[in-house]
């Protein structure tokens, strides 16, 4: 019984439908979760949605946290000590704890009960959970791990290096060493807010080159994430097809 209902709530193998439908299912209860956020009004008909949607976030949890030893493949109690520590565990916990008007109530400053409401938009990251984008996503970037953190590397050198150019080149402009460092993080992402700006003839010559050499920084971790989601969908393919020849 325990095994079918892990079958269920987790991933399982392709055609099970019940499994299917219960991912179907959560995503809607995710999303109806968070439509009340978009209002700035609480109504009594957001106040039912809220809590019908946290019990439901409830059961899952208890569910989940039942059948922790199939999850990490191990029938000692240690599975069901660890699966409150497990991130998404802690991502369900943080759902459902703003929403109980029990540990609402006990805050009597708020500000910190504003602040531990805003702690449901968590809710979104459990969408991670039932949707197979989101894992070819995943997988992406954990592919792709050492290609982005060259290009974060790049970024962050070329920032440090073009706050001290410009800094030394306009002192007037900048009063300080982190105002150069917000310049040219704008300039670097090519958003250009205007608050902040060189008026030397030096100091826009540079401000230009920089510009240029961020669209080229900025373009390259759209291109490398591009490049391994196709790959991935490709690998994709060629899988099912070769499960569907076997099959036949």
């Amino acid at each position: 019984m325990r095994e079918r209902i892990y079958q269920i709530i987790e991933k399982s193998k392709e055609g099970d439908k019940l499994s299917s439908r219960y991912d179907f299912f959560m995503l809607f209860v995710i999303f109806a979760s968070l439509f009340p956020l978009a209002f700035k009004e609480e109504t009594t008909t957001f106040f039912i949605i809220d809590k019908i949607c946290v019990c439901i976030f409830i059961v899952d949890y208890f569910l989940r946290w039942m059948t922790a030893d199939y999850k990490f493949d191990s029938a000692s109690l240690w599975s069901f000590i660890r699966y409150p520590f497990s991130f998404m565990a802690i991502i369900d916990l943080l759902s459902i704890l703003p929403s109980l008007s029990i540990i609402s109530r006990s805050f009597k400053i708020l500000r910190l009960l504003r602040m531990f409401r805003a702690l449901r938009v968590f809710r979104v990251f459990k969408a991670m959970r039932y949707s197979k984008n989101m894992f070819i996503i995943l997988s992406v970037l954990k592919k792709t791990k050492r290609s982005l953190i060259a290009v974060r590397v790049l970024a962050g050198g070329y920032i440090l290096i073009a706050a001290l150019v410009i800094f030394n080149v306009e002192p007037d402009t900048f009063d300080n060493f982190f105002e150069a460092i917000y310049w040219a993080t704008v300039s670097l992402t090519t958003v250009g807010y205007g608050d902040i700006y060189p008026v030397s003839s030096i100091g826009r010559v540079f401000t230009m080159a920089s510009s240029f050499f961020g669209i080229a920084v900025v373009a390259l971790p759209a291109g490398i994430i591009t490049a391994g989601y196709m790959k991935e969908i490709e690998e994709g393919d060629r899988n099912e097809k070769k499960q569907e020849s076997r099959d036949f």
